[in-house]
């Protein structure tokens, strides 16, 4: 068994959104949302670099990175420490297109990025700390973001509840 538990592995199947964070050069932080985010195998996340040269060259100086999945209605996931490669050929580089073009992929990234996961921590919103449950949560979701679908005249305004 490797790092990454079922419920890790079951939630950025799901949720397919990660967020990467990575360093610049100067040392920034660059943050950029990868929507081709899987799980690779036990150890490994993968996502696919289709427009990101500022992450791809980052990974590149600095392998270091950090992946948060979230599932955004219950407000809970996790975070994802490790190191990626960047790979633009070869055997693995294959495999991982052929798998994605086996989930309709129909255009060619300019590289896959393999993390190797070295630390999975849960991210879990305060909100369950005042002894919410996750169909609470869900159902405030809903509520807030169906209220921002209303007309203007229905909508909360900005940081009130619905």
């Amino acid at each position: 068994m490797g790092i990454l538990t079922e419920d890790m592995k079951r939630t950025v199947r799901e949720q397919r959104l990660a967020y990467v964070a990575s360093v610049c050069p100067d040392g920034t932080p660059n943050l950029s949302p990868k929507a081709t985010t899987t799980v690779w195998d036990d150890d490994h996340l993968v996502y696919l670099d289709i427009r990101s040269p500022q992450t791809r060259e980052n990974v590149l100086a600095n392998p270091s990175v950090e992946l948060n999945v979230v599932d955004p209605v219950a407000r809970k996931g996790y975070r994802f420490k490790g190191r990626a490669t960047v790979l633009t050929t070869g055997p693995l580089f294959e495999d991982v297109l052929a798998f994605y073009r086996g989930r309709g992929l129909d255009y060619g990234p300019e590289a896959v990025v393999l993390i190797r996961v070295e630390r999975a921590r849960p991210l879990v919103s305060p909100a369950y700390d005042r002894g919410r449950t996750e169909e609470d949560v869900r159902a405030e979701f809903y509520a807030y973001y169906d209220a921002l679908n209303r007309p203007k005249a229905g909508r909360p305004e900005v940081g009130t509840a619905a």
